[in-house]
């Protein structure tokens, strides 16, 4: 999601070629991307993944190529006039132009971004059930991919910012019809500041057979200690949805960087490897700008965190649990 903004295209390439000889294979996008989004930029990060695929030559059973629809959103208004829904025309015109975009003849995971109904995200926590809008049926979205899975546009299907109930009604829709596609994935915040992906719909998953995607496993990089330096400062993003002045926040961040001093380990490391631990996760979701930002990651792949170690996050989340939603 940086490159394109925070990384340019020789940059982006000399990640992604990191990446790849490394050992990773999934890589994930979205057609909003990169942010900050901006009129501008939109689809770049899109268009530079593509671009390195073709320059490199890269096998396309080699990789795991997943992207995302954007759900309703007034403020982007590129994007499909808002884009004011999730109907059929809006998910059939945005996977075609990020097959576009990305130069290639099919997506193995394609999500939707956020739902097309009101729910708490993106740091909200209780549910208003006066904010309901109307929105697009569960229906209408699983027939435009199931068309699209049809037409081998796309392989498999997955959401991401959803809710247990989200997840059961997709579940349950596909269960309904024969040619719509169940979702495999479900794409959520999970990290040592935010672990309520285990209270409700960590149950739904399991039952459902639907891995976790775990993105932010750095809580927006707050977990890698850089933000608490003299001249630290969060990116906006970040800065809108965690307040470092919050005073949870950034002692419960403390104390897990403690426990990376303490057993010798670097803070992104302990991070990754936490989340790579948990039996639901499939893949942990990161955005690496730099070079040394991804060889960290690669070594907590290689990390096996021990029971005290465990023990230690565990009587920290029991005392300061999720400051970080």
């Amino acid at each position: 999601m940086t490159f394109g903004e925070q990384n340019s295209l020789p940059q982006s390439f000399g990640l992604l070629d990191e990446a790849f000889n490394a050992g990773i294979n999934f890589f994930d996008s979205a057609e909003m991307y990169p942010v900050p989004q901006r009129a501008e930029t939109q689809g770049r990060s899109e268009e530079y993944l593509g671009r390195w695929i073709k320059r490199r030559k890269i096998p396309r059973d080699r990789i795991v190529l997943a992207t995302k629809v954007a759900g309703p959103s007034g403020q982007m208004t590129w994007i499909r006039g808002g884009p004011k829904c999730l109907d059929s025309r809006n998910i059939t015109d945005a996977i075609d132009s990020s097959l576009k975009r990305m130069q290639v003849d099919y997506i193995d995971l394609y999500q939707i971004h956020w739902p097309d109904r009101y729910v708490p995200m993106f740091g909200e926590t209780e549910y208003d059930p006066t904010r309901q809008f109307c929105s697009v049926g569960i229906e209408e979205q699983l027939d435009a991919l199931g068309r699209a899975v049809a037409a081998g546009k796309i392989r498999y299907i997955g959401a991401s910012n959803e809710t247990p109930y989200g997840v059961m009604k997709f579940s349950q829709v596909a269960d309904r019809v024969a040619h719509y596609p169940k979702i495999v994935s479900v794409q959520n915040s999970y990290n040592l500041l935010c672990r309520t992906f285990d209270a409700g719909i960590a149950e739904c998953c399991h039952h459902e057979g639907i891995s976790l995607l775990a993105y932010s496993p750095l809580a927006m990089g707050i977990l890698s200690g850089k933000y608490f330096a003299a001249d630290g400062g969060m990116y906006s993003e970040g800065e809108s949805r965690y307040n470092l002045s919050n005073n949870i926040i950034k002692p419960a961040a403390l104390e897990y960087l403690a426990i990376a001093k303490k057993y010798g380990l670097h803070p992104v490391s302990l991070a990754i490897a936490f989340v790579l631990k948990h039996p639901l996760v499939a893949s942990a979701i990161f955005g690496a700008t730099k070079s040394w930002q991804l060889h960290e990651v690669l070594k907590a792949c290689m990390i096996e965190l021990t029971p005290e170690i465990i023990a230690e996050i565990n009587n920290i989340h029991a005392r300061i649990p999720n400051p970080c939603p």
